[in-house]
């Protein structure tokens, strides 16, 4: 291997953590560290001092012009528009704050930023690049990148879920999310699901999915306890096999048929420990990550 090659190598696992939560999918997050790889490889390096450095920059810039065209097509998506959900070791609640910056609420969140507003947030927040790095990399002043940084960590704050819980909690939350909604007690259920719970539903128009987000207990129950009785992408529930998984860092369920996942299912929780928000994530196109069992690194 060269030395061009080993650099690369050496950061690719940040490269693809930066972009998967820059763009939530782990196909945009490959095709952008690709990209990267071609102008790293094809670039004069020898003025580059911060290979690594240099590398982030090539990669959040990729990023950014790839979630501007992005956010096009998602406005014209069918239905909610959700992260692609991908495995996380079982560790990783040890690393608490990187696990929380690529839940799927959190991710949820950070597609409501303006591109620029998300490679700030992201840099600084997550990564603890300085604001002059940041401001560098993206071709600003450092003083408009504090003003987005500042925007982008108020709006954040407003709307991330506000009461983090350890993996024990929410695990036990899972089970009995699970319990109620298999068990077809509409009583038990609401009794688990926060009253303001939300709920999204991603089928990407190619399987069954609610059109809009589900707001309110009641309306969210009697839903779930319809779709455990329904088949799903044409698989009957007989045929259905649930198994817990932790997907992007937090306790999650994957709903597997005889060919393959269907769906993949996370939440967040209130400070009650109820279930405050649900996703799901039944797009076909967006479980390749859950039926490969491809790691995120966070």
């Amino acid at each position: 291997m060269s030395d061009v090659e080993r650099i690369f190598e050496e950061h690719r696992g940040l490269l693809f953590a930066v972009a998967y939560r820059m763009l939530g999918t782990a196909a945009d997050a490959e095709d952008v560290v690709q990209d990267a790889w071609l102008r790293w490889a094809a670039s004069d390096r020898s003025g580059v001092a911060d290979p690594k450095g240099y590398l982030v920059r090539i990669t959040t810039n990729l990023a950014v012009d790839r979630l501007r065209t992005a956010q096009g097509r998602r406005e014209s998506y069918v239905g909610p528009w959700l992260p692609e959900p991908m495995p996380t070791a079982p560790d990783a609640s040890e690393h608490a704050e990187l696990a929380e910056s690529v839940s799927m609420a959190m991710l949820v969140v950070l597609e409501t930023l303006s591109p620029l507003e998300r490679a700030v947030f992201v840099l600084k927040e997550v990564f603890g690049f300085p604001y002059a790095e940041i401001a560098e990399a993206l071709g600003r002043s450092e003083p408009s990148v504090r003003q987005l940084g500042t925007r982008a960590r108020k709006h954040v704050e407003a709307r991330r879920p506000r009461f983090p819980a350890d993996p024990a909690t929410k695990e036990a939350a899972v089970d009995r999310f699970l319990a109620a909604a298999l068990g077809g007690d509409i009583n038990a259920l609401l009794e688990v699901l926060a009253p303001d719970v939300a709920l999204w539903t991603d089928g990407g128009g190619r399987v069954r999915a609610a059109l809009r987000v589900i707001h309110g207990a009641d309306k969210v129950a009697r839903l779930l306890l319809k779709v455990a009785v329904q088949p799903f992408a044409g698989v009957d529930p007989g045929e259905w096999r649930l198994r817990m998984v932790r997907l992007n860092g937090e306790p999650g369920v994957v709903i597997d048929g005889p060919d393959g996942p269907l769906m993949a299912m996370t939440g967040a929780l209130d400070g009650d420990g109820r279930v405050a928000e649900i996703h799901m994530v039944g797009n076909p196109d967006k479980l390749r990550s859950v039926a490969e069992g491809r790691g995120l690194p966070l």
